[in-house]
């Protein structure tokens, strides 16, 4: 369990951050970079749940969080230490399973779609948009962890169709109209 009695250390004053294994880097490394747009994406899918409300899919958005988390974990933890917190193949199949679930739910896409509608899904496609800038931004990461990738992957995909599941399972999307301002 983590405990936090002191929430500043002043010791990334320097422009540096300590990594799970004791080391630092510097704030702009490739890591800190990843980091920072996973927990960029946990915000933006909080600022989701808050939209939301009792909403179905808070509990599965919850779990994302705490997987997003782990996410973290596995970016602050250079190299091949043992016993460390990584994403697992359950956490992406997880993912894959609520995505299929979903679709199965969703009417058939004629049009792209902008992310819009009600305030639910403008939430979430936010917090997609926000997941794929943090899925680019670990792909520069030396050593990652291939599944932290493929998580990153499938939860842009989860976010757009928990999107459409808002907007009243697709009925409700807004459809682009290619050319319509000329």
């Amino acid at each position: 369990m983590v405990k936090l009695n002191r929430i500043y250390t002043r010791t990334g004053d320097d422009g540096t951050t300590g990594l799970v294994d004791g080391s630092r880097v510097a704030k702009k490394d490739a890591r800190l970079m990843a980091i920072g747009e996973v927990d960029e994406a946990n915000c933006a899918i909080g600022v989701a749940i808050a939209t939301l409300g009792s909403h179905p899919l808070t509990a599965e958005l919850l779990t994302i969080q705490n997987d997003l988390f782990d996410l973290g974990a596995d970016l602050a933890t250079p190299g091949d230490q043992p016993g460390a917190l990584r994403v697992v193949e359950a956490q992406v199949d997880r993912l894959e399973a609520a995505i299929d679930t979903a679709t199965a739910q969703l009417q058939p896409l004629t049009s792209f779609i902008l992310p819009g509608g009600n305030a639910g899904a403008a939430a979430l496609h936010l917090a997609r948009g926000v997941a794929r800038r943090a899925e680019r931004a670990a792909v520069a990461v030396v050593g990652l962890n291939p599944l932290a990738l493929a998580y990153l992957n499938r939860l842009s995909d989860y976010l757009f169709v928990a999107a459409r599941l808002c907007n009243d399972g697709g009925a409700a999307d807004v459809l682009w109209r290619p050319g319509a301002n000329r």
